[in-house]
């Protein structure tokens, strides 16, 4: 399996359990040298509920492979065959998986030069803590994000486990300070994303253009991010662009490091809104 560019997870049964089991089977894959995987949106046999659905695509639509297929023996997977409300909020899903491209494409590059893959266990980078190691219903998407899928049905909130630093909720902007456990809102319109501190993140701009997302490092610290743009064939080696977050007074700046920098439009985040 390792030898070709990505995999589908198999037939994953419909349901809760398909559901949990899903994302077990991508982060397994990562971490057996395969980091290019996703599984049916909805399960492969059956049908699923509208909730159950969404939940599906919400979490598909950050992980590497994402489409809604299904058997032939199933029923419909487009998003506006669960109704109104389903097709609403997996627009927005959408919309953001449009927006994170450029982050996807950095971390295929990643991928591909050091074998990290896309979705990493939460204890990727304490792998002696064993809270984190026994946390299986969330993930680390390359090193600025954490998503927490919804994983059980009528759920509006949940429990995360944090590793060591601060984490923003992309959301609501609130700050948390890990290694903790917090409890935050996952109505059926999101589910839980939080940004680590410092992060510079590669999105695609209102334009379509390349823009950099910060989110300020803490007091004192720094913080920064890596880009790969998409270099159009694939034939071409793409540079790397590094880039550092930090604070100078009141402000958060962000200045390229080392070869492949350019200018790039910046998108403040939580607590660096001056930047």
């Amino acid at each position: 399996m390792q030898s070709y560019g990505g995999t589908w997870s198999g037939d994953v049964a419909t349901g809760w359990p398909g559901l949990r089991a899903s994302l077990s089977l991508v982060m397994g894959l990562g971490l057996c040298g395969v980091p290019y995987s996703g599984p049916d949106v909805g399960g492969c046999d059956g049908s699923p509920s509208p909730e159950l659905y969404l939940r599906w695509f919400q979490l598909g639509a950050y992980l590497p492979l994402f489409r809604t297929h299904a058997s032939l023996r199933a029923g419909r997977r487009e998003p506006w065959e669960f109704g109104a409300e389903v097709l609403e909020h997996a627009r927005v899903a959408l919309v953001e998986r449009r927006r994170l491209l450029p982050y996807f494409m950095t971390l295929a590059h990643l991928a591909r030069r050091t074998g990290a893959p896309y979705v990493r266990p939460l204890w990727w980078g304490a792998p002696e803590d064993r809270a984190l190691r026994d946390c299986e219903d969330a993930f680390l998407l390359g090193d600025c994000l954490l998503v927490a899928p919804v994983l059980d049905p009528g759920s509006d909130r949940r429990a995360v486990q944090l590793p060591r630093g601060r984490w923003y909720d992309t959301e609501t902007e609130r700050a948390y300070e890990g290694p903790a456990q917090i409890l935050v809102d996952a109505p059926l319109s999101r589910i839980p994303v939080l940004a680590r501190a410092g992060a510079v993140l590669p999105v695609r701009g209102a334009d379509g253009g390349l823009e950099l997302e910060v989110w300020a490092p803490a007091r004192g610290r720094t913080g920064g991010g890596l880009v790969v743009p998409d270099a159009g064939d694939g034939w071409d080696e793409s540079e790397i662009e590094r880039y550092v977050a930090r604070w100078e007074g009141r402000r958060v700046v962000v200045a390229g490091r080392g070869g492949g920098r350019r200018e790039r439009a910046v998108l403040p985040g939580a607590g660096a809104r001056a930047g």
